[in-house]
């Protein structure tokens, strides 16, 4: 494992996988087409191509000369609430664009592929998901990735390909480094309350407040994105080392609502954010909290930022050193 290739490697979470592997010595490569990513996040010592990976014939080239042997896949669209309004441009990049980069691996060094799938594959209503929990998306972003998931199983069969399938759950922080952070917030609660604390009268949008959960607003269950990378990293290693391919839910394993984040930016911060409550969105799920023992088991893993005030600080200081360099 040397040459790794990551498709939408300018983007929150590929940046962070980016910087983990630049810094552990591996050779980086990065495809995004900047839809979504951006230049400031591009890792100086990563190659990095302006591409498409909807681009059979150019990907299929870039994989081939640089010798990559192991893909990290996190190029997709990604606002649930953005695919209720345009599922066809979800279906078309996150489906055609998986299946695409899967056509440019045949015949090519490529051993593992690692997927960002999401804990939106699972049916809503179950609160506490483990890997074989039924699955049943409610919003066209999590139908998307769990299409995602069967061509890569079945691509991985007929080629003989490693796969880590890793069900994300919500990412949030950034960096400890300074370096790199979220810079566009769409759906992401800890981006918008960041950016709201930057103004005078900071406020927020809570999106349904009568929810069936102690406080009436979702509960998810948020992971730090230096811990995120760092699943990537040790899960890329032991698919390897044991050939075999897996599917693991990441995330910590605790719930926290909508409300009691708000709390911890408000406790943080010493300012008082005026909270807006708006209709529900379609495809949100009520309450999603992951069981990750299969994951602990799999790498014997230990979170280094399992703490909503790490996550709060780092995303807080990202919005601060971001905004000075504006």
């Amino acid at each position: 494992m040397k040459n790794v290739l990551v498709t939408g490697g300018a983007g929150y979470i590929g940046s962070h996988i980016v910087e983990l592997l630049v810094k552990k010595k591996y050779n980086v490569f990065i495809i995004d087409n900047l839809s979504t990513g951006f230049k400031k996040l591009i890792n100086k010592k990563a190659k990095f191509y302006k591409s498409d990976i909807k681009k059979i014939k150019k990907t299929k080239k870039i994989i081939n000369s640089n010798n990559i042997d192991s893909i990290f896949h996190l190029a997709a669209y990604l606002s649930v609430g953005e695919s209720e309004k345009k599922p066809k441009k979800y279906y078309y990049n996150n489906v055609t664009g998986t299946s695409n980069l899967l056509k440019a691996c045949i015949n090519s060094k490529v051993k593992n592929f690692l997927f960002s799938s999401t804990c939106a594959v699972y049916k809503d209503g179950n609160f506490k998901v483990d890997e074989n929990t039924k699955l049943l998306p409610k919003s066209v972003y999590g139908k998307t990735k769990l299409y995602g998931e069967k061509i890569i199983k079945h691509h991985a069969k007929k080629y003989n390909v490693n796969y880590g399938i890793l069900r994300f759950f919500n990412v949030a922080g950034a960096s400890p480094s300074g370096k790199i952070g979220q810079i566009k917030s769409g759906d992401q609660l800890f981006k918008n309350l960041s950016i709201a604390l930057t103004k005078k009268n900071p406020k927020i949008n809570i999106y349904g407040s009568n929810y069936n959960t102690k406080d009436g607003t979702c509960i998810r269950d948020y992971i730090h994105v230096s811990d995120i990378a760092d699943l990537h990293l040790k899960i890329l290693s032991k698919i390897d080392k044991i050939k075999k391919s897996v599917i693991l839910n990441c995330g910590y394993g605790s719930g926290i609502s909508v409300l009691q984040v708000v709390n911890a930016f408000e406790k943080k911060t010493k300012k008082i954010i005026k909270i807006m409550i708006k209709k529900r969105r379609k495809g949100d799920m009520e309450k999603i909290i992951s069981i990750n023992n299969k994951l602990k088991k799999f790498i014997k893993w230990k979170p280094k930022y399992n703490n909503l005030n790490k996550i709060v600080d780092s995303a807080l200081k990202w919005e601060k050193r971001f905004r000075n360099n504006l």
